[in-house]
């Protein structure tokens, strides 16, 4: 996979709106997991191609720094050879000075090969630099937009939840509402008043039985009174005197 498609592929991610994505859903959950993967697996294709791309600029950071040094020692070779051939010009070797010099001069072709490659990896190395710290941020949008993601979820899942409880105690509301347990009280109470209804009658007929027997009891003390009055009148006595309170 290029980096410029692992680039466009972050670009593309790090700006989806979120919300947007979840209102449109029919199935947000669904959505949610859906977007978690694909945020997961391309943070870890990013996270390789980055990888990778920093490699790569740190070999031609290794190689430009190679060519400066080396460009350097080719310097100084050039100036030992240069010096030594003077040297030796001054003192009466030409043969000797013609050989340095031409030491010299291959010193400095190959110093100037050196810094054109030191120069050559420069441009290089500033887009590299460039590319990484692209990756780079759109990797931490990426990691934070998954951040987002999580969050997003762990709400859903509350709200779902939530939602869940609250459906089941509507249903039991429901349920008690179709039951009317008042009704059902209201029925017991009338069951009970209707009892105490019929053993207050039993009582009050039990009474009245009573009050009839001792009734019974005071007529018939009055009939005994009167056959015995009949019985003295008959054996000719005198009639009888009532009888006189507190005589």
């Amino acid at each position: 996979m290029t980096k410029q498609s692992i680039f466009g592929r972050i670009s593309t991610l790090v700006r989806a709106n979120i919300n947007a994505l979840l209102d449109s859903a029919e199935d947000p959950q669904k959505m949610i997991d859906q977007l978690v993967r694909d945020y997961t697996n391309n943070i870890a294709d990013a996270e390789s191609a980055i990888a990778e791309t920093i490699g790569n600029l740190r070999l031609l950071e290794r190689d430009h720094e190679e060519d400066v040094q080396a460009a350097t020692e080719w310097g100084n070779k050039a100036l030992a050879a240069s010096r030594k051939a003077d040297e030796m010009r001054g003192s009466g070797d030409a043969a000797g000075a013609d050989k340095f010099d031409s030491l010299a001069k291959i010193a400095l072709q190959r110093q100037i090969s050196a810094e054109r490659e030191a120069s050559a990896a420069e441009p290089q190395i500033a887009a590299q630099t460039e590319i990484v710290d692209k990756l780079k941020g759109g990797l931490n949008g990426m990691k934070e937009k998954l951040g987002e993601l999580k969050t997003k979820r762990s709400e859903l899942l509350a709200r779902a939840k939530v939602a869940e409880a609250q459906t089941k105690v509507q249903d039991a509301i429901g349920s008690i509402n179709v039951l009317d347990p008042t009704s059902e009280l209201g029925r017991f109470e009338d069951k009970v008043r209707r009892q105490e209804a019929l053993a207050q009658g039993k009582a009050e007929l039990a009474a009245s039985s009573l009050d009839a027997q001792f009734e019974s009891l005071e007529d018939l003390g009055e009939l005994t009174e009167v056959e015995a009055r009949l019985a003295e009148l008959k054996a000719g006595g005198s009639a009888p005197r009532p009888a006189i309170e507190g005589s």
